[in-house]
């Protein structure tokens, strides 16, 4: 396993969205701060006929570096990467991003399972899965492989997001370690990522 560029106990921060997710993402990427020492890898169902604009709206929202996920990118520390529109964003153990085609799963293309189990196999333990607001059950499988490997996983409160499916069925498999109002994820993520225990 490789170090990724910090000596963190976490090394990435991966996150699934659907419906109302725009604002999700927005409340918690503005509040992870400029610092943030590990890359944060997105999954938002995204209407796959038009060009997104999600990175510029989001790259205003917070003082993250925002892009589009491209293809073998190397992940770096204080960068979002988003999952393009109909492309499954998955990660290696050396940080590398592949983006792919394959079928949807449970009718979407990105998957945020997908993009968790990837994080999982790589990351093992220090990773960091959060689902947000969302119609449906994606995230469930991943969340769950994710803290089969030792990772913590974090969901949005089903009470209080915009939409619950999602959250809800995260919280179902057991495995969320915190399930927090929108509004206090970021800085749950900051105080795991800036643990300075070794």
């Amino acid at each position: 396993m490789s170090e990724q560029h910090t000596s963190g106990p976490y090394a990435v921060v991966a996150v699934a969205s659907s419906a109302g997710g725009i604002q999700g993402l927005a409340a918690l990427l503005g509040g992870l701060g400029p610092e943030l020492t590990v890359p944060v890898l997105v999954v938002q169902h995204l209407d796959p006929r038009h060009r997104t604009l999600l990175a510029e709206v989001l790259s205003r929202r917070t003082e993250l570096a925002v892009k589009l996920a491209e293809d073998q990118d190397h992940v770096e520390p204080g960068t979002v990467y988003l999952a393009p529109p109909d492309r499954h964003l998955l990660v290696g153990p050396d940080g590398v991003l592949a983006l792919s085609s394959s079928d949807p799963v449970h009718f979407v293309r990105p998957s945020g399972d997908l993009l968790f189990e990837s994080v999982a196999d790589s990351y093992g333990s220090r990773a960091i899965a959060c689902v947000l607001t969302g119609t449906g059950v994606d995230g469930a499988t991943g969340v769950a492989a994710v803290k089969h490997r030792g990772g913590t996983v974090i969901v949005e409160d089903p009470e209080t997001a915009q939409f619950a499916g999602m959250p809800r069925a995260a919280v179902e498999t057991g495995a969320a370690d915190f399930v927090l109002r929108l509004e206090k994820i970021a800085a749950a993520v900051r105080g795991l990522v800036e643990d300075k225990r070794q």
